[in-house]
């Protein structure tokens, strides 16, 4: 089943249940009316030339909208092409020009942006304007397109993720990849057709697209979509809505539990709350407990990537549940392998591989990357961990030096690649170091060159110019050098120590 045929039959099923409501400003949309919204966005899209295996870039804000131009995309063969809406313009440009997008969904908010890089996106045929959808598809009749001959196997998201070296790469998920995470998020947790989920998620992430959307669809469920993440108002939202779970990281739980220490506001109604799915990053497992203590809301870890359209594992949402293990495989193979692609032993630390219908069809325009990540047959996720005796997974490191803050990916490399460009510096190094509230932040190690000089606040004014806020070392650490292996490649693990 492609994801066509899987709105579609939501629709045929239960074509006036509501299936997707705006928090912003109360809209709400049956699977008939949110199918048909779709139709006209589509018939838009295809009157500019957009058709079968074209890229549409995606800036939009979190909002019903945004669901909306990705099934548009689908619906006509497209590729939706999601856009993190913190990346800076040259980043942007990036990821613009890196996938040949032939249209750009953009709201009014992030157009001064596109007006500044414009000339440089080439290959870009068209910029919509996409607030409101009943605005952007006013006079448009639903369905004024031909359909495309779409199967599992074609290309659905092309989605940027990091490496620990080079450029960021073009993620390429299937709709069968996208269908089958759905499903196997779904079957796992037990949703059904009365479970009404949360996207408070970003969604140019595949988490908000895959927990709490395509599992609410596949599930013949509805969702929530929220602008943005809200401590004060988070349990109000839950109340009016009814929400029975919600998607979040480490750093949401952390802010809850300071905005509400005693607990839920009386004259809140959140019995129906199941459990909360927290991934992207380890959650401390004294949070776990105080949550769950003081909301009476049982936290459901998880692990995954974009390469594995999301979820990967999940802990079992009963009593088999394992604090400080990212849980079973939800339907995926899984294995520890060593340096060779052999198996270790349960408890013995190695790489995680993975295989199965979730995982990525591979990279674009890289074949060099997927062969290497996809080397004997598995994909290999760079992620450090174990197994225990009862098949639980635990992620203890990454092989990379990625940094997770607040639920978004840091690569280092990046980092230090700006650093190097400020004239006063020799040597650099971005770490992560441990934080209450993010999990993680930047802390960089710099190393001057003689005869030069430069404040800490010159440096992190320096990055700030080049580099997403979220990305920004928030701690410099001026140093007489960097420790360096027998082959001059600098040791970051030792610089925790230098702290």
């Amino acid at each position: 089943m492609h994801i066509v045929e899987l709105l579609n039959s939501r629709v045929s099923q239960s074509p006036d249940k509501p299936f997707i409501f705006s928090e912003a400003d109360g809209r709400s949309y049956s699977y008939l009316q949110f199918a048909r919204a779709v139709n006209r966005l589509a018939t838009l899209l295809s009157q500019k030339g957009i058709k079968k295996g074209d890229v549409v870039s995606l800036l939009l804000p979190n909002s019903v909208e945004y669901v909306i131009a990705y099934f548009a995309c689908w619906q006509l063969g497209a590729l939706a092409g999601p856009i993190n809406s913190l990346l800076k313009e040259h980043e942007v440009t990036y990821v613009i020009s890196d996938s040949e997008a032939k249209a750009l969904l953009v709201h009014t908010h992030f157009l001064p942006i596109i007006e500044k890089i414009r000339p440089q996106l080439t290959t870009l045929q068209s910029v919509i304007t996409f607030d409101n959808e009943s605005d952007a598809t006013a006079g448009i009749d639903e369905g004024v397109f031909e359909e495309a001959d779409i199967s599992q196997g074609d290309e659905a998201i092309i989605i940027y993720t990091s490496g620990t070296t080079g450029k960021p790469k073009g993620c390429l998920l299937t709709h069968g990849n996208i269908v089958g995470n759905a499903r196997q998020i779904s079957e796992w947790l037990k949703f059904g057709p009365t479970d009404r989920l949360l996207t408070i998620m970003p969604l140019f992430h595949m988490n908000a697209v895959s927990v709490t959307t395509m599992a609410a669809l596949y599930a013949g469920g509805s969702t929530v979509v929220s602008p943005k993440f809200s401590a004060s108002r988070f349990w109000k939202i839950i109340s009016d809505y009814q929400i029975t779970s919600f998607g979040s990281v480490a750093t949401m739980l952390s802010m809850l539990l300071t905005t509400y220490p005693n607990g839920v506001p009386d004259g809140l109604n959140t019995d129906q709350v199941r459990f909360a799915m927290c991934g992207s990053a380890p959650v401390p497992a004294e949070v776990i407990k105080r949550f769950e203590e003081t909301f009476g809301c049982l936290v459901i870890e998880g692990y995954g990537l974009s390469e594995s359209t999301c979820r990967s594992t999940f802990n079992p949402p009963d009593t088999r549940r394992r604090q400080g293990s990212c849980g079973l495989p939800i339907g995926n193979e899984m294995r520890v392998v060593d340096e060779n692609d052999k198996d270790v032993e349960d408890g013995t630390l190695g790489e995680i591989v993975l295989r199965g219908e979730n995982i990525l069809k591979g990279y674009y325009k890289n074949p060099t990357a997927t062969a290497e990540a996809f080397r004997n047959g598995w994909f290999h996720t760079g992620d450090i961990g174990y197994r225990d005796r009862d098949g639980f997974y635990f992620i203890v490191d990454r092989k990379s030096d990625m940094i997770i803050r607040g639920g978004e990916n840091i690569y280092p490399r990046e980092i230090d690649e700006v650093l190097y460009q400020h004239p006063a510096i020799a040597s650099a190094a971005a770490v992560g170091m441990p934080d209450d509230l993010y999990g993680e932040e930047v802390t960089a190690f710099v190393v001057l060159k003689e005869s030069t000089s430069a404040t800490v606040e010159e440096i992190i004014t320096f990055c700030q110019e080049r580099l997403a806020d979220y990305k920004c070392p928030k701690t410099i650490r001026i140093v007489k050098e960097i420790p360096k292996g027998p082959t001059g490649k600098l040791l970051k693990r030792e610089l925790a120590k230098m702290i």
